[in-house]
């Protein structure tokens, strides 16, 4: 890196390369936890599904981020989804097969899945 204007553009490029979109009060956000006992168990495909997921979809009311430890290890992957009215639903244990059964259900349709969240599986 030689200045801050090519700092901020490789910044650009690997959101666009991640589908990360600017956050909007309005979206919805997903978050997945991203820190090494995320990754370690597993988080980069749940990233990469939901991400392939919503860009397939179309879905422009939806910003995904990437966060570092949520704190309950145990749990991961962890994704954390924040409503615009501010409700949040935590589902744990995540896999690519249920981060696309969340953006269908939850996102598109409104449905939590509770099977998949910190309540059922606690």
């Amino acid at each position: 890196m030689k200045s801050l204007e090519e700092l901020k553009a490789l910044r650009d490029q690997m959101k666009n390369k991640v589908g990360v979109r600017e956050d909007d009060s309005n979206n919805t956000r997903v978050v997945v936890g991203m820190a090494t006992c995320g990754i370690a168990a597993g988080a980069r495909p749940v990233l990469a599904a939901f991400t392939n997921e919503i860009e397939k979809r179309n879905i422009s009311n939806v910003t995904i981020a990437q966060t570092g430890c949520i704190g309950i290890c145990q749990f991961e992957p962890v994704v954390e989804v924040y409503a615009p009215d501010g409700t949040k639903t935590t589902y744990v244990k995540m896999d690519a097969e249920k981060a696309v059964k969340v953006v269908c259900d939850h996102l598109v349709n409104g449905k939590v899945v509770t099977e998949y969240t910190i309540g059922a599986n606690v």
